[in-house]
C-alpha cells in the first residue's frame, strides 16, 4: 500500500469556519451604538411629545450636539 504523497500538515475542520477579527472590528460600532444611543435617550430632555415627529427631536439633538 503506498504512502500519500503530501501527508497534510493541519487536520482538517469539518462544518466550522475559523474566522478572526480585529479588536476594532467590534470596539467600533459598540463606542458608535453607545454614543448615538446617548444621544437619543438625554434624560433631560425627557418630556411629552405633542404632535411632534420622534426624528424631528432626534434631528434637533444632533444638531444641538455637533460643534459647527
Amino acid at each position: 500500500m503506498p504512502a500519500p504523497a503530501h501527508p497534510r500538515a493541519t487536520p482538517e475542520r469539518r462544518g466550522r469556519i475559523a474566522a478572526e477579527l480585529p479588536w476594532w472590528a467590534l470596539a467600533l460600532p459598540t463606542v458608535a451604538f453607545v454614543l448615538l444611543l446617548s444621544l437619543v435617550l438625554d434624560p433631560a430632555d425627557a418630556h411629552a411629545a405633542v404632535g411632534r415627529l420622534p426624528l424631528l427631536d432626534v434631528l434637533a439633538q444632533l444638531r444641538q450636539s455637533l460643534p459647527f
